[in-house]
């Protein structure tokens, strides 16, 4: 009798691309889409639901920086720095 075993491969967190140096962890929800509003996202945070890079977060004012990983529930995101526009050189 032969088993075969099927590995999944934990998918690739969605890129979240912002504006800024940082974000905090309640505004990256909302940014996200994730909840709809400030409350939800205190609430979820508080519960501990949320994790960054693999550990849960319980601070709502935590700052996110680009590479940051943010999961909840079976999802994950990455945030993700806006590209940046090169000076136009010898204009």
């Amino acid at each position: 009798m032969k088993i075969k075993v099927r590995i999944r491969r934990p998918e690739e967190p969605e890129p979240v691309t912002i504006e800024t140096e940082f974000i905090r962890l309640d505004a990256f929800l909302k940014y996200a889409n994730i909840v709809s509003t400030g409350g939800q996202a205190k609430l979820l945070i508080q519960d501990g639901q949320v994790k960054v890079n693999g550990e849960t977060e319980y601070q709502r004012g935590k700052k996110l920086r680009p590479g940051d990983v943010v999961a909840f529930g079976q999802k994950r995101y990455l945030v993700a720095a806006a590209p940046r526009e090169e000076p136009n050189a010898g204009q």
